[in-house]
């Protein structure tokens, strides 16, 4: 991370500094279990596919590493959340009709910092 915050590094000197990710797995862990039986029973699983990419990206992150795509990390996590919640993972979020309940600002004064400059 500090090397990638340097303003003048070199892109030579990053591999040299980086670390090396190696991902021990243990065959007998009763999660690794569960995912290969479930892979095995259906390789295109869109769902074991999200387990072991989340697997993946938190092994990452208790080792220090950084998550190239956080934004997808933060979709898998989201769709485990409804499946955990029983709600379709491909449901789309409802409109609400609450914000015709929010009160508009009142643009009666500016503020205190306006009043500083």
């Amino acid at each position: 991370r500090i090397m990638k915050a340097q303003a003048l590094r070199d892109s030579s000197m990053s591999s040299y500094m980086s670390s090396k990710k190696t991902m021990e797995i243990n065959p007998d862990n009763p999660i690794i279990r569960e995912m290969k039986s479930k892979s095995d029973s259906d390789e295109n699983d869109k769902t074991v596919k999200d387990l072991v990419n989340l697997l993946f990206d938190t092994a990452l992150l208790q080792s220090g590493f950084s998550l190239s795509d956080p934004t997808n990390f933060a979709t898998r996590i989201h769709r485990m959340i409804k499946l955990g919640l029983s709600i379709d993972p491909d449901q789309e979020a409802e409109d609400d009709d609450d914000a015709e309940d929010v009160p508009e600002l009142e643009d009666a004064e500016e503020s205190k910092m306006e009043e500083v400059d």
